[in-house]
């Protein structure tokens, strides 16, 4: 495991919980997403998802996000080696929050989009912040 130098023993136990947080956070999507795709549609856009190519493509976007819950996972034990998962991770939600919240603002998704958007730019924010503190201890980002 790569050792933080500087960082306490604190402020390393609050970035794996954060990293545990934000794989529970995606797999809370993915699961039923990839399991439940027409009911997961259903609640994010409002209508039936009936087409088995989309089904497909659908499914196929929720594993992409149960691949980085487990990415998270791996961060969460080494915060400073994995920091190149965050980057990506942390891109893809941002550009995810974008994406959807320009559905939201379109009236293509349902409500329950607002909680999607604001837990990943919830996110995004906490990412920064822990590149900031890397940057903070003499640790280069991925």
């Amino acid at each position: 495991m790569t050792t933080p130098t500087r960082m306490t023993g604190r402020e390393l136990l609050a970035f794996r919980i954060l990293f545990v947080i934000s794989a529970l956070w995606n797999f809370a999507g993915a699961f039923p997403g990839f399991f439940d795709s027409a009911g997961m549609f259903e609640r994010e856009f409002g209508r039936a998802l009936t087409d088995p190519v989309l089904v497909a493509v659908y499914r196929g976007a929720w594993v992409t996000a149960l691949l980085y819950g487990f990415g998270f996972l791996a961060v969460a034990h080494d915060p400073v080696r994995h920091s190149g998962v965050v980057l990506m991770g942390g891109v893809g939600k941002a550009l995810f929050a974008i994406n959807l919240l320009y559905m939201y603002l379109n009236g293509w998704t349902s409500d329950f989009a607002i909680v999607v958007i604001g837990g990943d730019v919830i996110f995004v924010a906490l990412f920064v912040q822990y590149f900031r503190r890397l940057h903070n201890h003499g640790h280069k980002a991925v």
